[in-house]
């Protein structure tokens, strides 16, 4: 056979099927194709979705729009400490002064500076930080993200869960949108943003990593936020805002192994630390709700010497007189089981939830007395200065 013969033998074949193939090819490109999904609260995410939607994915391809919701808001604090130098004891002898005449040499004064991040919480000027930034500074300077400085006044603190309000004067501020929270969950992506060691306005990324934690010794009332997000020294006071760049938290500590982000730091939840601003800026202090007990934690040995089948509950040790316990009709002995309908599984975090309310709220307790099952009903109090 000839060799057009053997062309025009094989040649509409093989044309066919390179047609066909280049046709499949398009066909399963087009089915593949990605979208840019909506706007979300009036400005471009860049969300990327397949079009057979259900086992596909989303997620935006930047935070930039959130970093610039956020970012303004974000301060940078420097403060100052005059630290008096000690007089050498022999400035105080009498010999040495007789001879010397040198008894009227004045204490010198150095400065020490230290440096956190702070929110702007309000158009006004009130912003949040953490106490241990500003604890005992003599000075506190706060510089905005766009150049502007100020001196800010210090409004009042709250040690026991580790915050602090500043005020400064400056027109236009911008204040931070503040998230919720309550429903973040674990595997949200979070950015945290602050000042670390002084290098100037940082953003870094991870996810929410766990969501209530306590118990880690760190303050009185504990209920962080826990992120993968780098957090460092000079980070403490900043923001850890969400992919919309609203406010989470303020980010405040860290795990303390090298003194450096080890991919475990934990922030103040946003609606708590507003709540405390709130109190400090109307009260000069917090006001929390108060029950007037002291707790112990019930263990799995208490328990079966109780002879209960749980080792929920908390063991009254203590009643102050006159408190809200004890006008409920609570002793010592009695086994709390539940408060307003809600099991109690460990006394500090019942205790926090209880400083969450505010005196004057009814509080109905369920307990266990000598075998029998009781309810009370009480009415927060205040927790007194020297209690």
């Amino acid at each position: 056979m000839s060799i057009s013969r053997l062309t025009t033998f094989f040649g509409w074949p093989v044309v066919t099927g390179l047609l066909l193939g280049l046709c499949i090819i398009l066909w399963m490109n087009g089915n593949n194709s990605y979208d840019r999904g909506p706007s979300d609260n009036g400005f471009q995410l860049g969300y990327l979705s397949p079009q057979n939607g259900n086992d596909g994915w989303s997620g935006p391809i930047s935070y930039a729009e959130a970093v610039n919701n956020a970012a303004p808001a974000v301060v940078n604090i420097y403060t100052r400490t005059k630290l008096k130098r000690r007089r050498h004891p022999l400035l105080d002898d009498p010999l040495f002064r007789h001879f010397f005449n040198n008894s009227d040499v004045p204490s010198q004064e150095r400065m020490q500076s230290a440096l956190g991040s702070g929110v702007i919480i309000s158009p006004e000027g009130y912003l949040l930080t953490n106490n241990h930034v500003i604890e005992g500074a003599d000075e506190i300077l706060v510089l905005l993200k766009d150049g502007r400085e100020a001196q800010a006044t210090l409004v009042g603190t709250d040690p026991e869960s580790d915050l602090a309000v500043l005020k400064i004067t400056l027109e236009k501020l911008t204040s931070i949108n503040i998230g919720d929270p309550a429903n973040a969950a674990i595997g949200d992506v979070v950015l945290a943003i602050g000042n670390p060691f002084g290098v100037g306005q940082t953003v870094t990324q991870g996810i929410i990593s766990a969501t209530g934690r306590y118990g880690l010794g760190i303050n009185t009332y504990e209920n962080y936020l826990q992120t993968d997000a780098a957090i460092n020294p000079g980070n403490s006071g900043g923001a850890l805002i969400d992919a919309r760049g609203n406010l989470l938290g303020i980010n405040t500590a860290i795990l303390d192994k090298t003194g450096f982000s080890v991919g475990i730091g934990f922030a103040i939840p946003a609606d708590t630390a507003v709540k405390v601003m709130q109190d400090l800026v109307s009260y000069g202090q917090v006001v929390r709700g108060w029950l007037g007990i002291e707790a112990q934690q019930m263990t799995p040995e208490l328990a079966k010497s109780f002879k209960l089948n749980s080792p929920n509950g908390v063991i009254v040790t203590a009643i102050y007189n006159n408190g809200p316990a004890h006008k409920a009709g609570l002793r010592p002995g009695d086994i709390i089981l539940r408060m307003n309908n809600s099991q109690v599984s460990d006394g500090r975090l019942s205790m926090h939830q209880v400083a969450q309310g505010r005196p004057g709220d009814k509080i109905e307790i369920e307990l266990l007395r000598n075998g029998e099952t009781l309810v009370m009903n009480g009415v927060l109090g205040v927790k007194p200065n020297n209690s």
